[in-house]
């Protein structure tokens, strides 16, 4: 059966922990600059509409390092939607490569592509969620912690797409969690029900920076919101992460940012290179994660809930 990524709702708690645990084993053979030759002869297609750094290195990187190969489609070069229909890119691709990797504007776009997609579908990035990116992040959390449901998250700023995967993480995991976003950047209404016996939303940063022993936040100004970015940096004041608020923080606060970042709005620089902060982590592990979702999805690897931490 095809399995896909298009939410992080798509994995379940065993499933999420068996990864990690899996990426915790695959890392190390890979520290080491070893390839495993287990995707030999499958190629993935990278579809991305959005730039990006992390998300096509990382990508690319873990195909090539598994013995597999990449194609990169920007959006000049097909205009999904546009000169072709989802359906029809979807469809033919099926025919060619094993795998389609998406970054997009609209959710509707990742699920039309599912929808018509034999292959397996990997959501890297949509103006609703990021499943990738918090499985990294929830991964960089799990490599610090013994019992991982035992810590508390907090994030500051705009109830965005990451906002959205932290949240259905923290529900799916069992994790407690803090949001504070102004007024009228709270999280989607459907997410919030999901989550809400798990997760706390507030319109008060120092609540999160007071109670959280991780403390995230990301950019005020995302990706197509550039014609908002006066209105949003008005609305934001007092929602950066700065040395002056985090005097309120545990003395052992982690600092977490899914990159790139906006140094000098939502986060100081002085903060964001502080020994506090982990995002280096975080984006080093978007391969690792990324890698053993790969395998997952192909079928390479069977879930066992039984390896050991």
């Amino acid at each position: 059966m095809k399995r896909d990524l298009i939410s992080l709702r798509d994995l379940n708690k065993k499933e999420i922990i068996f990864l990690f645990k899996k990426t915790k084993e695959l890392k190390k053979i890979f520290k080491k600059k070893k390839i495993l030759n287990l995707l030999k002869g499958r190629i993935g297609v990278l579809i991305f509409e959005k730039p990006s750094l992390r998300t096509r290195v990382t990508f690319e990187t873990a195909l090539k390092q598994l013995g597999g190969d990449s194609i990169y489609l920007s959006p000049q070069d097909i205009q999904m939607g546009k000169r072709e229909s989802i359906k029809d890119v979807a469809q033919n691709l099926s025919r060619w490569v094993d795998l389609i990797i998406v970054r997009t504007f609209s959710h509707n776009i990742t699920k039309e592509l599912k929808e018509y997609s034999a292959i397996p579908i990997i959501n890297a990035l949509d103006d609703y969620e990021h499943p990738c990116q918090a499985l990294a992040d929830y991964y960089t959390i799990w490599e610090r912690e013994s019992n991982i449901e035992r810590i508390k998250l907090g994030f500051i700023g705009d109830g965005n797409n990451v906002c959205h995967s932290l949240m259905l993480g923290a529900k799916i995991l069992g994790i407690n969690m803090i949001v504070a976003t102004p007024k009228n950047y709270e999280p989607d209404k459907e997410i919030i029900e999901f989550s809400k016996d798990k997760v706390i939303l507030t319109n008060d940063p120092k609540e999160v920076v007071k109670e959280c022993d991780y403390i995230y936040t990301d950019v005020w100004v995302s990706m197509g919101q550039e014609n908002e970015k006066e209105k949003r940096i008005r609305d934001f004041q007092g929602f950066q992460i700065n040395s002056e608020l985090l005097k309120l923080a545990k003395k052992d606060y982690k600092i977490m940012h899914c990159l790139p970042a906006h140094r000098g709005e939502e986060i100081t620089d002085e903060i964001l290179d502080s020994k506090n902060s982990i995002v280096l982590d975080q984006a080093e592990n978007r391969l690792h994660i990324q890698r053993t979702l790969i395998l997952y999805l192909l079928n390479l690897i069977k879930f066992r809930s039984s390896i050991k931490k």
